[in-house]
């Protein structure tokens, strides 16, 4: 099965796409273009959606907004990121770096007080720093080993537990294989004093462990949001589902197994 991700070569959506042994893999220079291509048959896609230090990517979030697709498995990967170029750090004029990392990594970035660039991923980030003098990048060590940057700091991430959770896309939803975790889209009908906990309730009732949640603003004006939901699958969640239609609009994004990286 084909897999699309992000790239360039070298991104850390790509180190991971390649650690799963997936082949062939297609690389999307956005991840708005990642969704258009699984949505168009393409193949299954590969996106970050949370970051232990920077939290949830919206691009990923809106991607799920659009498009009718289905979360079929998630992935852990340890995230470590390195100051690259080809010159000294004391010689480093600007660094380029993908606003994600630059939050992950946003405590090394105040101390060297250079001005940033933001890019569109990090591989992209060793890419403009190689063209431009006296430019740095910060990228994981293998992309620096693909783009011939000598790295200058290592481990520049604000927290050494520095992880990421990517998740699989897919037209259809996974095979019935003892999911672990569901995800489901909330999006309110109404704005009225208790209806965050009025939709929480469904789940604490049971018993049910939300292991995440996350607001994103609906596009549809401003205080208008929608709400992603993460919970732990156990003997409840069917029923609690029922009742939540109920309440409000829910679309079901998927249940699915975790899918162990390996080192």
């Amino acid at each position: 099965m084909t897999v699309i991700t992000l790239g360039p070569e070298g991104t850390f959506s790509h180190e991971l796409a390649i650690k799963l042994g997936c082949d062939p893999v297609v690389l999307e220079p956005t991840i708005h273009s990642i969704f258009a291509g699984v949505a168009a048959g393409r193949g299954e896609g590969i996106v970050p959606i949370e970051n232990s230090e920077a939290g949830g990517v919206g691009e990923t979030l809106d991607g799920l907004m659009v498009y009718p697709l289905s979360i079929t498995a998630e992935m852990y990967m340890p995230i470590h990121h390195h100051l690259a170029s080809l010159v000294p750090l004391d010689r480093i004029r600007v660094i380029y770096v993908h606003p994600q990392t630059h939050e992950q990594c946003s405590g090394y970035i105040e101390h060297w007080k250079v001005p940033v660039i933001h890019t569109s991923s990090n591989a992209s980030s060793a890419i403009e720093a190689k063209k431009t003098p006296n430019a740095g990048a910060i990228i994981s060590a293998s992309a620096a080993a693909i783009y011939r940057m000598p790295i200058v700091a290592e481990h520049v991430e604000n927290n050494p537990e520095n992880t990421t959770r990517f998740v699989r896309i897919a037209k259809n939803p996974g095979p019935d294989c003892r999911p672990g975790k569901c995800s489901i889209l909330i999006d309110p009908d109404a704005d009225r004093a208790g209806l965050l906990y009025d939709l929480l309730g469904v789940f604490a009732r049971r018993g049910i462990n939300l292991t995440r949640i996350e607001s994103r603003p609906s596009k549809r004006g401003m205080g208008k949001y929608v709400f992603f939901l993460d919970y732990a699958v156990n003997g409840c969640t069917d029923e609690a589902l029922r009742d939540l239609t109920v309440i409000t609009t829910v679309r079901r994004l998927g249940c699915y197994p975790r899918i162990e990286v390996p080192p």
